[in-house]
């Protein structure tokens, strides 16, 4: 018995390794199945991305009439939304809160407009009158360009060969009257001032709700937990970011008007107001503000160097806004790359004009914090590894990986 044992044993024991291989085989063509079906899938999800990042633009440009007052009053109510929980904090409906907020902003609208708007429409009344003062003014400068023109064309006549080109005529359309321009376009534009007014109030009268049901119906506590933090994080940084930088413009119309106040320069509310409208554009605003108020300084003063006193007063405040105060009130929790800023301006103001430009950087903002807390699509991992998703990791999470690297 014991030598039929010793003989049958070894026909049993190559069967163990055998059968261990093969499941080696199916669990290794498995994962090599499952990593061409995760592979396929976002590729599809990159291809159906870049498809719909190519057409949105242009679906944004050409419904421009709908889509720009909602996202202008998506952004503002996101602005907002602070002060509404403040009110609903001391009991207050959030209907009634809604509508308070509706009204103070379009107080604050209306004031904007009393300062900026109707004397802005006298400057302009007055701008062909004063072509004259600003040639005048400007004489010295237009006779050395004058000078080194001639200097210029006389060595480019030694030098040439044969007869120079004939200068090219333009022919510049004379533009429509400020009248008729308010009569075709201010029916369309209080239309859609009230739709925006309409979205900013039923989208805070139904904040609470949706932020409530948003959370509760996610599968999951953590999918709660991160949906949650993603809605608090958008209100913070819009909020925080329009409200620092509005009382910073604020700070910085006023001072500039009363600047312009003490040289005398007409409607130095007025122009602070610009000012302050156009500081919300990063890098162009200042710009353009330097240029209208280099404008006005020629058409108030016959003196050339007395007209450059406002650009040069606006010019020394923004360095010490931008450089010192925006930086210290703002701090780096709101720092932005330059070149995504440059780049959402561009974008948006190509699709929006002027309004684009202002909400670009918003926009961007709500963007970058949506992103940060959903996960970023990782498209160099996708062309060069498996394709995934990064999730930054919060301060906890840092420490206790810090933590597990240090121990192993």
């Amino acid at each position: 018995m014991n030598r039929v044992r010793e003989s049958d044993a070894p026909r049993h024991e190559p069967e163990l390794p055998v059968a261990a291989a093969h499941v080696d085989d199916h669990l290794i063509e498995a994962e090599a199945i499952a990593y061409r079906r995760d592979r396929l899938l976002a590729a599809l999800t990159l291809i159906a991305g870049a498809g719909f990042a190519l057409a949105l633009p242009f679906a944004l440009r050409a419904g421009a009439e709908f889509f720009l007052p909602v996202t202008a009053a998506l952004v503002i109510s996101i602005a907002l939304v602070p002060l509404l929980e403040w009110f609903e904090r001391r009991g207050m409906p959030s209907s009634i809160a809604a509508l308070i907020c509706v009204l103070l902003f379009i107080g604050l609208a209306n004031v904007v407009v009393a300062a900026i708007v109707l004397p802005a429409t006298d400057w302009i009344r007055l701008l062909p009158e004063r072509i004259g003062r600003i040639r005048e003014t400007l004489a010295p400068l237009i006779d050395v360009y004058a000078s080194v023109e001639r200097f210029i064309d006389d060595v480019v006549n030694e030098f040439a060969s044969g007869p120079l080109r004939q200068a090219r005529t333009v022919t510049v359309e004379t533009p429509n009257s400020m009248l008729d321009l308010i009569a075709t376009s201010a029916p369309h534009a209080l239309i859609q001032m009230f739709f925006a007014l309409l979205v900013i109030f039923f989208f805070l009268s139904r904040w609470t709700r949706m932020r409530k049901q948003t959370i509760t119906t996610r599968a999951s506590f953590d999918g709660a937990m991160t949906t949650a933090r993603a809605i608090q994080q958008v209100v913070d940084a819009t909020s925080t970011y329009l409200g620092t930088i509005t009382m910073v413009n604020v700070l910085v119309g006023l001072l500039l008007a009363f600047i312009l106040y003490l040289l005398d320069m007409p409607t130095p509310l007025m122009w602070g107001g610009i000012v302050a409208v156009l500081n919300y554009i990063p890098y162009l605003g200042p710009i353009a503000s330097i240029l209208l108020l280099a404008l006005g300084g020629l058409m108030a003063f016959a003196d050339p160097w007395y007209a450059m006193l406002p650009p040069l007063t606006f010019a020394a405040i923004h360095l010490v806004e931008a450089n010192f105060l925006t930086p210290l009130l703002v701090g780096r929790r709101l720092t932005i790359n330059p070149l995504l800023i440059l780049v959402a301006l561009s974008f948006w103001a190509w699709v929006w004009g002027t309004t684009g430009a202002l909400l670009a950087v918003p926009l961007l903002i709500i963007l970058k914090t949506i992103l940060d807390a959903a996960g970023k699509p990782d498209i160099a991992g996708f062309l060069f590894e498996e394709g995934t998703l990064t999730t930054p990791l919060h301060d906890d999470e840092e420490d206790a990986r810090a933590s597990l690297t240090g121990a192993g």
